[in-house]
Parts: structure tokens; sequence; C-alpha cells
């Protein structure tokens, strides 16, 4: 290799490198615990790891819809009453009270649509997933471009256009139509998923008014998201927006050669990455693994795509679409990504909603601390008539392992 494509290769990857560190803070990224040991022994711990906590295993009833500009969405719908994964308990009496009082009443019962968050995807929810299978209809779907969803079609060839949230709100909508063409909804996303939902409320007022009874806001932001600091010094901050349209200009033009980079750098920024991920010590290291895999599957080039959007979110406005239904809004306490005060700023919009703001808790809270999240969801689930209050979703709420 010559000196000159040597010193391209080292640029490039450092790009990557330092993109990848922004996008797992903008998007909620983690990666495993390194070992100060080998590679090869590092990798055998992540196998390890990866065999101990199945997480993100559940399937359900899979489905596509078609975005207004062809892009394939991947969906997937647990139906009421679906088994619960093996090994793990069914839903009980509750759920069978449940299909006893509400199932011959509601031909189109209630749908809890998930939407993830950018560079995950639908397997994010996997706690709150198993803790309401077969209580409650769900839909779970991938973001274009993540997942099992196809590349967004807007983003490919040479008249592409950039992503939009405003685009992801009508991919919520062709999902929404496909999956869950009638019936009460309640909405729940994480991140630029909650976004998504704004967008959503922008786009098709109507759809709010007449069918969503209920919305939970996890870990997002109305906007002034270029307001951030991510836990750094001014300068810190300054300096990483001032290299940021070349790092994107690299990843455009160099897409093979930033992913080998990013590769190759991963490890010395995994603790960058873990801080803007999860805040406790304690959390389980296959969950981190679980994260981190996710993080992995996003291409470099998609990360770069959808990078650019979020300056540009500003939804505060359509939050006036959800004052009519009960709404939940929970962060983490100390999320470096979409800081807890964003959503405070969405509660002070939103007065009657329920403000949770859990102790310890970075970006992935739903990961790091499942049981707040799946109990606060549960609640709000119960109050607008999904589940019946004396559903127990107790036992899918800890990241604990069998016999720990």
């Amino acid at each position: 290799m010559s000196e000159t494509s040597t010193g391209n290769w080292r640029r490039a990857g450092i790009a990557g490198a330092a993109l990848g560190v922004i996008a797992a803070g903008a998007a909620a990224g983690v990666a495993v615990e390194r070992l100060t040991v080998g590679r090869s022994l590092r990798r055998k711990a992540q196998l390890a790891l990866d065999v101990a906590g199945p997480y993100g295993a559940l399937r359900g009833t899979p489905g596509r819809a078609t975005a207004d500009d062809g892009t394939q969405l991947y969906y997937e719908t647990d139906e009421i009453g679906d088994p619960a994964p093996p090994g793990e308990p069914g839903p009980g009496p509750a759920a069978t009270r449940r299909r006893r009082l509400f199932g011959r009443k509601r031909p189109a019962p209630v749908t809890v649509v998930f939407s993830h968050g950018y560079c995950l995807n639908q397997d994010s929810w996997h706690f709150q997933r198993a803790a309401l299978r077969g209580l409650v209809r769900t839909v779970h779907w991938d973001q274009r471009s993540h997942g099992r969803s196809a590349r967004g079609a807007s983003q490919s060839g040479p008249d592409r256009v950039p992503v939009s949230i405003d685009r992801l709100g009508r991919d919520l909508k062709a999902v929404i139509d496909a999956a869950a063409p009638e019936g009460p909804l309640v909405l729940v996303g994480h991140s630029m998923g909650g976004m998504t939902m704004m967008a959503l409320a922008h786009q098709f007022p109507e759809l709010i008014r007449d069918r969503v009874v209920g919305v939970a806001l996890v870990g997002t932001s109305s906007g002034r998201l270029g307001e951030v600091d991510y836990g750094l010094p001014v300068a810190g901050v300054n300096a990483v927006r001032r290299v940021l349209p070349g790092v994107l200009r690299a990843l455009g033009s160099q897409t093979e050669l930033v992913e080998r980079g990013r590769r190759a750098t991963a490890d010395l920024f995994a603790g960058l990455i873990k801080r803007y991920s999860f805040s406790s010590k304690e959390v389980d290291p296959a969950v981190a693994r679980f994260a981190e895999r996710m993080i992995e599957s996003t291409p470099i080039d998609v990360v770069a795509e959808f990078y650019p959007a979020f300056d540009e979110h500003d939804k505060a406005a359509d939050l006036a679409a959800f004052r009519a239904v009960p709404v939940l809004v929970l962060a983490g306490d100390r999320d470096l990504v979409t800081p807890s005060t964003h959503s405070e700023a969405i509660a002070d919009l939103l007065p009657e909603a329920e403000l949770v703001i859990v102790p310890d808790a970075g970006h992935l809270v739903m990961l790091e601390h499942p049981e707040a999240v799946t109990d606060r969801l549960a609640d709000l689930l119960a109050r607008v008539g999904a589940v019946p209050s004396a559903a127990n979703v107790g036992p899918y709420g800890s990241t604990a392992q069998p016999g720990g």
C-alpha cells in the first residue's frame, strides 16, 4: 500500500470512527465492555454473551408496508393470546380475562405501535415486547434502512434526497395503514421513534384526533438538538461540529474504506460509546452486547444519511395534537444524547402528561432499567383500557438472568 493510500485509509478510518462515536451518542449505540486482552479472547467473550443473553429473539407475524417512495418497510405483529417465548410464562389469567372482557366487544382492539431509535431496530423494545406479549396487540417495525426494512428508495440513485423526520412520519403512517388500518392506537417511540410520532402528528393530525388514545415518548426531543453538548466542554462540541461536514463527505465518497476504518478502530472508542448509552455500572453485559450488535448492523452510510435530519427537527408546536390523550414522557436523568431537560420541555407543553425521570439511567433507558419503562407503560395501557389493570408484567421487567 502506498504512503498516500495509507494516509487516506487512516483519515477515513478516523473520520468513520469519529462519526461512529457521534452517531452512537445521537442514536444510543453501546459497545460491550472491552477486555484488556487479545482480540481473539474478546471475540470469545462476545460469543459467550450472545449465548447467555438471547435478547432480540422475539418474533411475530411478519408483514411489509410500502412507503410513498416505494421503500419496503418491515414490521411484525403480536396478537392478543400469542404465546410467550419457550421457557417463559404465558399470558396467564390476566390475558384470559382481557380476552373475555374485551375480545367480543372490540372487533378492532387497541394496537400499540412501537417505533425505535436511530441505528437501532425493533428489537430494542425486547423487554417491553416480552412483557406485553399475549396481553395486547402490538406492532413493531424497522425504520427505513434499519433492521429488516429496505434501504430508503429516495436515498438511492442519482436523484437521492436527504432523509427527514417528516419522511419518517409518513413511513409510520404507511405501517399503520398496513398493520392496524382500524381501531384505537397507542403510539410508543424512543428517541428518533418519538420524533417520528411528532412528524406523524404534524402531517396527519386527523389520525391522531380520530384514533390515537395514548402516547409514550421515551428519551426523545421536540427540537433544538443542535444545542446538545453531549457532556463535552464547549470547545469539544465546537470541534466536533466543525469536522462533521468533512466526515460526512468522507463517508459519502469512501463508504467501504470508512466501514473498514470504523471496524478497525472500534475498540478505541468503546468506552465513549458506552458512556453515551448507559449510566448504571450494573448493566447486564449481555444486554450491552445485544445493543452493540444492533449498532454494528447499521451501515455507516446509513448513519451518515440520517444524522443531518436531527439538527432540522423542530416539532414543539405539533405536540399540541397529543393534548387530548394520556401521555407518558419518560427519560433517564443522565441521558447525554436527548437530555432529560428535553423531556421536561415536552411535559411543559403537555401539562397533563405524566413525566417520569428515571434515576441513574442513560439514553437506552428501556434496556438499562426495563422494569421502570415497562411498569409505566403498563400503567398507561391500563388507563386507556388496552390491558386490564390487574395485568402482571413484573417477571419481564428485569435483565436478571435465571439463577443470577
